[in-house]
């Protein structure tokens, strides 16, 4: 009763005041009233009207079985500060009548939809190893370093924890253990991901190998890769290859404790397990779709062109959004590009996507794609607490990146079956 009350208050339909009439699309007539008694004496009738009059038959299943299925309301959202984990809780603000479901259509053969991971597999990264991909994402389910397997980019199987056994300068438990990604060097395999460092009290930057792709990575160090407890920390780390050179590209967590945000990018040792020279601020968040924060930075080298991939603003929420920017080389300068952001959330339409974002691009069967999560939306119709994985293809526009997404619609497969 109290639910119901809350959306029968006399301004829930245009300020409709004490004894006034509403006719709802079921063609049923309601008598506001401002005294709660009142309105519960004539709840329970109205409800059993409303059932016989089958209120449930405006709705219809969806293709994918956490999207809305009311075709009568929007959903709401609710949302988190920045910087936390924790899931968040329903809201119950009044929904309007107003958005009709569009026709929900089913991939055919050689087609997929998305999302292609529904699972918490949040900060994907991928790594192509002949003809299989792996992707791996951010602490959820029991495991540190999360890693799936595929030959298609569409079925997925989850393997066991990539690293189950964290380094000596990494504090135990909690959500800490982020945004991991693998680069092939040489004959092994170099993992670099964020965990939080016991001396600092900071996130920061680890490095670990293998002598296979799903893992078990091991760092073996005493002290984070790379660390700015000054600037907040540093996360979300990504390795890059441009000819001979390779690099890794961060950002300083500074969004913890009120201050700047930046992308740095430095030169890596041959081997990936060291730093060359120094290090060289790229982008900031100066951009007012960018929020507090810039993050999860991608270098990409299309036709002799680098493009600098990034996140930004509150990762909880619907502001969640990806951009780029335009680099002289892989090391700079760089400028935003005038028409981020370039992926950004649904918001109306069915289904909605909220919060897509922490990209990765990478190359399959001659086409680029893109890799970013999104939260799931419950059947209740507000956000829930993990994030799943989808792909759509990047396309290059006048020598631009342009995304085909976010899409939940049909799409040719990545990799047509043999």
């Amino acid at each position: 009763l109290q639910r119901v009350w809350a959306y029968q208050t006399p301004n829930s339909f245009g300020g409709r005041g004490e004894g006034q009439n509403f006719t709802s699309h079921h063609g049923i007539v309601f008598r506001f009233y401002e005294n709660k008694e009142t309105m519960q004496k004539y709840l329970v009738p109205v409800l059993l009207a409303l059932a016989i009059t089958g209120c449930g038959q405006n709705t219809q299943t969806s293709v994918q079985p956490t999207q809305p299925t009311s075709a009568t309301a929007a959903p709401a959202v609710a949302t988190v500060a920045s910087g936390s984990t924790k899931a968040p809780v329903p809201t119950s603000a009044p929904t309007q009548a107003a958005v009709a479901a569009p026709t929900v259509a089913r991939a055919g053969p050689g087609e997929f939809q998305n999302p292609v991971l529904r699972a918490d597999f949040a900060d994907p990264g991928i790594l192509q190893v002949d003809d299989t991909y792996y992707a791996y994402a951010t602490n959820a389910i029991g495991k540190n370093i999360q890693v799936a397997s595929s030959t298609d980019l569409v079925t997925w199987k989850q393997l066991p924890d990539a690293m189950p056994s964290l380094a000596s300068w990494a504090k135990l438990g909690g959500s800490l253990i982020w945004a991991p990604e693998v680069m092939k060097i040489g004959d092994k395999y170099v993992l670099y991901y964020t965990a939080r460092d016991k001396a600092s009290n900071r996130q920061c930057i680890g490095v670990a190998i293998s002598d296979n792709p799903q893992g078990r990575f091991r760092d073996s160090n005493d002290a984070p890769f790379i660390c700015q407890p000054d600037e907040g920390g540093s996360i979300d780390a990504s390795p890059f290859q441009d000819g001979e050179t390779l690099y890794i590209y961060w950002k300083n967590d500074g969004n913890c404790c009120a201050k700047a945000t930046y992308l740095y990018v430095q030169e890596l040792a041959p081997d990936g397990l060291s730093l060359v020279g120094e290090s060289t601020r790229l982008v900031r968040n100066d951009m007012a779709w960018e929020g507090n924060l810039v993050e999860a930075p991608t270098m990409v080298k299309h036709e002799d062109n680098y493009f600098l991939f990034f996140s930004a603003n509150d990762y909880a929420g619907p502001k969640y959004a990806v951009g780029y920017a335009a680099c002289e080389s892989a090391i700079g300068p760089c400028q935003d590009a005038p028409e981020n952001p370039i992926v950004s959330s649904r918001m109306k339409e069915l289904p909605l996507i909220v919060g897509p974002g922490h990209q990765d691009v990478f190359e399959a069967n001659g086409e680029t794609w893109m890799a970013y999560h999104a939260w799931e939306i419950t059947s209740a119709g507000l956000r829930g607490g993990r994030r799943f994985l989808y792909i759509d293809r990047l396309d290059w526009q006048d020598g631009n990146p342009m995304l085909n997404g976010p899409n939940t619609a049909p799409q040719p497969k990545p990799i047509p079956a043999s």
